[in-house]
């Protein structure tokens, strides 16, 4: 029982490892990430690169999968794309066996303590990432040291044996062993771990070590396939069913030449761990570069397999975040940070409109305002807040939190001039039920302030999406002189009332209006000092 909970506590630390590795690593790698993505998809070889260096760096092929099967679920990745990131990931998997087959002896202790030190003993958050990332390394091998201890004691109980027995001469039991506790404990890389372990205890044989491995790679698929069952997203659905098809041709095609692939393995390398290591990699670059010309194929199958459906067709109200992408933070902001830029521009067009609303008294103009604010404004603002708030409740780094408390800034900035646009609306309304006319001068002054604003506000929103310091300094020089503009025609508007140009009725309707385009320019003037704050 010591020796079994010795394996299930080692079994622990590694993951616990592989998560301070797969933390450390995202935030170091930052907006690099989405950059490598958003480069990198366009052709299979390219984005089978991508999933094998993000798999590599974030040390989590189910954690890419997941945020891949939300780039999926947003229309960000078509299922092509996603399926040459896929047959990368196969890859990118393989390094924590390369890594944990290294005998280091107990130096694994040295991580531990220099990566503890940098977390927590040193403020600067560049050198707390690289101490979590070294922390993580030490952690693995502490593991995987506990692991081989325990295992070589195990191995000799004869119920263990006989098991161990079973799998090294039946393969077909080996894999559905591996299947199902990669499905128990979600990670492939544990998984492999283990078996790595086995293999520095002298506890398995090579056929047998390769069987486990095989059906590792099937018990991924499960968990993919439970998140986009749990979703019900049928182009979840679809990429996870194109991951189970890789891996289980993959299994299919070893199955029957486990013997020769592992007297083939043998030759190269001298010590076990590293023969495991080297059968998995080899394996899974071999089944990648077979079905990599094949992306094609497999897409349309899966697209067969899981055919669209009519909920599927209807327009979604976001167009760039999944709750999927949660996984990988740099992603999530990234995507958010799109749709927020995009609820921005539905709100230029909302104040563009309500130009001709005020001035022509086009209430078609203002009705399609009112429809926007309700449809979809309000409700997109919503997503995108719980969206935000759920990611806060992810394990993010300093610049990221941050990073989420300036986003919900510049939505409540966002939000609120959609609120002034249906502002402005209702005042056209107001105009056009009431008759209420503004003098010719009065509709100069208010053709003057609300071309101003939109040019303003349009500007700012385009400096926030290109993070342009300059676009966003002129942002801040235009609500300074909407600010003069704005003085002289409340003066000219005063006057006129004085002298009895204007109507008590059409007074307390222009300056309402007057009021709103002020407050437009002040939360173009916020986004413009939001970009410009940005180190």
């Amino acid at each position: 029982m010591v020796n079994v909970l010795q394996v299930l506590g080692g079994l622990a630390l590694f993951l616990y490892g592989v998560q301070l590795l797969s933390n450390g690593m995202e935030k170091l790698a930052g907006r690099n990430i989405q950059k490598w993505l958003d480069r990198m998809t366009n052709k299979p070889v390219k984005g089978a690169a991508f999933g094998a260096f993000a798999t590599g760096l974030l040390q989590s092929s189910s954690l890419l999968m997941i945020t891949i099967l939300g780039l999926v679920n947003a229309n960000l990745l078509t299922l092509e794309q996603a399926v040459g990131v896929m047959l990368g990931t196969e890859i990118g998997t393989t390094l924590t066996a390369q890594i944990v087959a290294f005998d280091i002896g107990d130096l694994y202790l040295l991580f531990v303590a220099l990566g503890f030190v940098m977390m927590e003993f040193i403020p600067r958050p560049g050198w707390r990432r690289y101490g979590e990332i070294i922390m993580g390394f030490g952690v693995l091998f502490l593991g995987m040291e506990l692991m081989s201890g325990a295992l070589k004691v195990l191995a000799a109980v004869p119920e263990v044996e006989s098991f161990l027995a079973t799998v090294g001469n039946k393969p077909l039991a080996g894999l559905a062993a591996g299947a199902i506790v990669t499905a128990v404990v979600q990670s492939s890389s544990a998984v492999t771990g283990l078996v790595v372990a086995m293999g520095m205890s002298g506890a398995i044989t090579l056929p047998g070590a390769i069987a486990l491995i095989i059906g590792a790679n099937i018990g991924t698929c499960i968990d993919s396939q439970f998140v986009a069952a749990l979703r019900l997203s049928r182009p979840a659905v679809r990429a996870s069913v194109v991951q189970t098809l890789i891996n289980v041709f993959g299994a299919l095609l070893l199955l029957p030449f486990i013997t020769p692939f592992a007297e083939l393995i043998s030759g190269t390398a001298l010590e076990l761990p590293r023969q495991i290591a080297n059968a998995h990699t080899i394996f899974n670059v071999a089944v990648s570069a077979i079905l990599l010309p094949f992306t094609r194929p497999l897409a349309a199958l899966a697209w067969k397999l899981v055919p669209e459906s009519e909920e599927e067709k209807k327009p979604k109200l976001t167009a760039f975040i999944d709750d999927m992408q949660h996984g990988v933070p740099v992603v999530a902001l990234t995507e958010a940070h799109n749709e927020l830029i995009r609820l921005g521009e539905v709100t230029a067009e909302m104040i563009k409109r309500s130009h001709p609303a005020l001035v022509e008294g086009d209430t078609d103009a203002a009705q399609w305002i009112f429809a926007q604010e309700s449809d979809f404004v309000d409700p997109v603002t919503n997503i995108l807040e719980n969206f935000v708030d759920s990611l806060m409740r992810q394990n993010l780094s300093e610049d990221q939190r941050a990073s989420c408390f300036q986003f919900k800034r510049l939505l409540i900035d966002i939000e609120r001039v959609g609120d002034l646009a249906e502002d402005l609306a209702e005042a056209a309304f107001a105009c056009v039920n009431d008759n209420v006319s503004f003098s010719e001068y009065a509709v100069k002054d208010l053709n003057q302030l609300c071309e101003h604003v939109d040019e303003t506000w349009s500007l700012a929103l385009k400096a926030l999406q290109t993070g342009d310091r300059n676009m966003a300094q002129l942002v801040c020089r235009m609500e300074d002189e909407f600010d003069r503009l704005y003085m002289k025609a409340r003066q000219g508007h005063i006057d006129r009332l004085t002298t009895g140009v204007c109507s008590p009725t059409a007074d307390v309707v222009y300056t309402e209006i007057l009021r709103n385009l002020e407050r437009i320019s002040d939360h173009a003037d916020n986004l413009g000092v939001s970009v410009m704050r940005v180190e």
